[in-house]
């Protein structure tokens, strides 16, 4: 198949008998004596080379005939990079299928409607990439996070299957039977004494933990530090180390807590929310939030093609490019951050969220900084944002921003490739070249995204003592780190907080 042919046995072979920590996630070992499928860093005696098969991905293994390891747990592995490979319209699908765009009612029709392409090419694409089709990924996908929710939740299940994503719960039975040869009850049952409790009956809320891997390097203090200062009053807050905010969803409002597990390399979430569903959803959000499925080696050596960047390199190995919870609030951040400073722009945030957001009961239990959720595109079309303090021209820009999300959500979403996706944003009333460029970096989760005129970056790149560059300078100096300039952005953003 095309899928283990773009693999390497030899190599891949070399990192199942080391149990080579950083290849976990990037290939699956499918082992045919036994038709079990690991991870490289299985625990369970290595299997002789000549009954290894290798797999881009765990829907390509599954598609082959294997079945998940029970002892390593294919669901636990850190994601692959969205971005690995050569078809940029693999990557941004397989974003939108880990966001549930094939779950209930969703089509591959309409995937590939969204990404400007045919049914029948995006097929091909995936078995050349992939190895497997997309249905076959999304079907994987909602198994695998349900057997995720198996052992690490108590949730009852009817609302693992529900929150993992599928129709009824006779798919849901049915699935899993297949895919692991036993029925559901049974995993529970392996799994017992390693759940954890799921309500908070202080604040009436379910309480589902989730335990979220990356692969290091990860630069947890640099990234929180960098949230910290832009966290909207009342909405999100940064304490003891740990990253707090207000979410909604279909359910309802909820919160989120999430903390660093350095020793597991992991991140520990914790959702507090009126009901269970759409948690697989919820899991993409946060890795997108916290950049979990970067290749963080491979962007810094591409990095230290910018040789005036090596000391960070040293420094700080894993810094990422945070992403956005809520594309909508991002947006709006960027827009009310134009040619004001970061403090002026997080007080003006503060203040429309008090406005116009929405107050959640009970949020003060788990955190004394958190009110209310960010206001919605529909709240903000019409509102008078003048008597928060905003500019009459920028107020505007807010509400023609509102307007155009309402009507058309997929703006909130990557499009054919950057240089459109700048243009269509630009293309909005009040969105010049920064703004368009930061919303890329991160809302639609463009590695190359460079907001090159933006002032930190224009004194970044000089000469001590030099006045700033044109934003030309800045492209030049960040050449040698295509297709990764958001990275290097991100770096000279940080350096000069830490100075600062």
């Amino acid at each position: 198949m095309s899928g283990e042919a773009s693999l390497d046995p030899e190599r891949c072979y070399r990192a199942v008998c080391s149990r080579d920590a950083r290849f976990d996630g990037r290939f699956f070992t499918g082992v045919r004596t036994t038709g079990i499928f690991c991870r490289p860093i299985c625990p369970a005696p290595t299997p002789l080379a000549a009954h290894c098969s290798f797999w881009p991905s765990a829907a390509a293994a599954q598609a082959a005939g294997f079945r998940p390891c029970l002892r390593c747990r294919p669901e636990a592995a850190p994601g692959s990079p969205a971005w690995r490979g050569t078809q940029a319209s693999v990557g941004r699908a397989l974003r939108l299928i880990e966001q549930g765009a094939l779950d209930g009612d969703g089509s591959v029709e309409a995937l590939a409607a969204r990404l400007g392409i045919g049914a029948r090419h995006l097929r091909r694409l995936f078995e050349r990439h992939v190895g497997a089709t997309p249905q076959a990924v999304a079907r994987l996908r909602r198994v695998l996070f349900a057997k995720k929710l198996i052992d690490e939740t108590r949730l009852p299940m009817t609302e693992v299957a529900a929150a993992a994503g599928f129709a009824s719960q006779r798919r849901f039975n049915a699935c899993l039977s297949e895919v692991y040869g036993r029925p559901p009850s049974a995993l529970r049952r392996v799994a017992r004494g390693r759940t954890e409790a799921t309500r908070d009956e202080e604040a009436g809320t379910a309480v589902v933990p989730l335990a979220l891997a990356y692969r290091p390097p990860f630069d947890w203090a640099r990234l929180l530090a960098f949230l910290s200062v832009r966290a909207t009053p009342g909405v999100e807050a940064v304490e003891a180390g740990r990253y707090l905010r207000v979410t909604r969803d279909e359910d309802g409002l909820g919160v989120v807590v999430v903390e660093h597990d350095a020793a597991r390399r992991r991140l520990r979430a914790r959702l507090h929310q009126p009901r269970s569903r759409a948690l697989a959803r919820r899991a993409a959000d946060l890795r997108r939030l916290f950049d979990l499925d970067a290749d963080a080696r491979e962007i810094d050596f591409v990095l230290r093609g910018a040789g005036w960047l090596r000391a960070d390199l040293r420094r700080h190995p894993g810094t990422r490019v945070p992403g956005a919870w809520d594309g909508f609030e991002t947006a709006v951040r960027a827009v009310l951050g134009q040619q004001v400073s970061v403090a002026a722009a997080t007080t003006l945030a503060g203040r429309v969220a008090a406005r116009w957001g929405e107050v959640l009961p009970g949020a003060h239990l788990i955190s004394p900084a958190l009110e209310r959720a960010f206001p919605t595109p529909t709240s903000l079309c019409e509102a008078p944002l003048e008597s928060v303090g905003l500019p009459r021209t920028r107020a505007q820009t807010i509400r023609s921003l509102a307007s155009a999300v309402r009507d058309d959500p997929s703006l909130l979403e990557p499009g054919v490739d950057l240089e459109a996706d700048l243009a269509r944003w630009q293309r909005l009333p009040g969105i010049g070249p920064w703004t368009a460029a930061y919303v890329a970096m991160r809302v639609l989760r463009h590695p190359d995204a460079l907001p090159a005129g933006d002032l930190a970056l224009r004194k970044g790149v000089a000469r001590d003592g030099d006045e700033p560059p044109p934003a030309r300078a800045v492209e030049d100096a960040l050449e040698a780190c295509r297709p990764y300039r958001a990275y290097a952005a991100m770096r000279i953003w940080a350096s000069a907080g830490e100075r600062t």
